[in-house]
C-alpha cells in the first residue's frame, strides 16, 4: 500500500462525496481515511454509504469534536499500522485541489523529498477568497516562525502535506501537544530538526 490521504471532517456533507470521487479518479491511486468528529449533518453516514462502491475509503468516527491535531494523530497511527508508504494531510472543503495530491506524491516518490508541502507562499501569495487582513496575518506568521525556528519553509502553517512514513515514525506525533496551526508548525519543525528533505510545491489555496 502506497498512499493514504487523511481527511478530518466536521459538518462536511456538502463536500465529502465530491471530494472522495475526485480523489478516486486521479491517475495515481490514493486510499482515503476520513476521520469524522460526530458531525451533526450526517457526514459520516455519507461516507458509509459510499464505501461499498469505493473500497479505497475508510472511516474513523470519534464521539465529539476533538480537534485537528488529535484527528491527524489518530490517522497517522492507523496509517502506520496498515503500512502505508506516503501519508497525506488534506482539508475536506476543496480549499486544497485534489489534483495537487499527485504533485505532492511525485515530489516524494520521484524527486526524493521526505516531506512535500503544498505551499501558498513559495511563489508569491497564492490565496483566493481570503480578506487581505487574513492573508497578511498568515503570511507574516510564517515569516515570524521562520525567524524563530530557523526553518527555510515559506508556508509553515500549511495543512496540505505528504510525509514519508519514516518521517511520521520518527516525529512521534502522539507526543505533540500543540493544536491547530501550532500542530502543523511543530510537525514541520521536528522534521526539519531531524534533517529530512523538505520541499514546497506551489499550490493555489481557495478558501471555501
Amino acid at each position: 500500500m502506497s498512499n493514504i490521504v487523511i481527511i478530518p471532517t466536521y459538518k462536511e456533507k456538502e463536500n465529502i462525496e465530491a471530494l472522495i470521487r475526485s480523489i478516486s479518479l486521479l491517475p495515481v491511486p490514493f486510499d482515503i481515511l476520513v476521520i469524522d468528529d460526530n458531525s451533526p449533518d450526517g457526514t459520516a453516514q455519507i461516507v458509509r454509504n459510499l464505501q461499498p462502491s469505493f473500497p479505497n475509503v475508510y472511516l474513523i468516527e470519534r464521539p465529539s469534536k476533538l480537534g485537528l491535531g488529535t484527528a491527524y494523530t489518530t490517522g497517522f497511527k492507523w496509517a502506520l499500522e496498515k503500512g502505508y508508504k506516503y501519508i497525506y494531510e488534506m482539508d475536506a472543503d476543496f480549499s486544497h485541489d485534489p489534483g495537487d495530491l499527485v504533485r505532492l506524491y511525485r515530489a516524494c516518490n520521484d524527486e526524493g523529498a521526505d516531506v512535500a508541502i503544498g505551499s501558498r507562499y513559495i511563489s508569491g501569495v497564492n490565496v483566493v477568497n481570503w480578506p487581505l487582513t487574513r492573508v497578511l496575518m498568515s503570511y507574516f506568521a510564517s515569516i515570524y516562525v521562520r525567524w524563530v525556528t530557523g526553518m527555510k519553509i515559506k508556508d509553515t502553517t500549511a495543512g496540505f502535506i505528504c510525509y514519508k512514513k519514516e518521517v511520521i515514525e520518527n516525529i512521534k506525533p502522539q507526543h505533540i501537544k500543540s493544536v491547530g496551526y501550532g500542530f502543523q508548525i511543530e510537525m514541520k519543525f521536528i522534521a526539519y530538526k531531524l534533517g529530512y528533505k523538505i520541499v514546497e510545491v506551489p499550490i493555489i489555496f481557495t478558501d471555501r
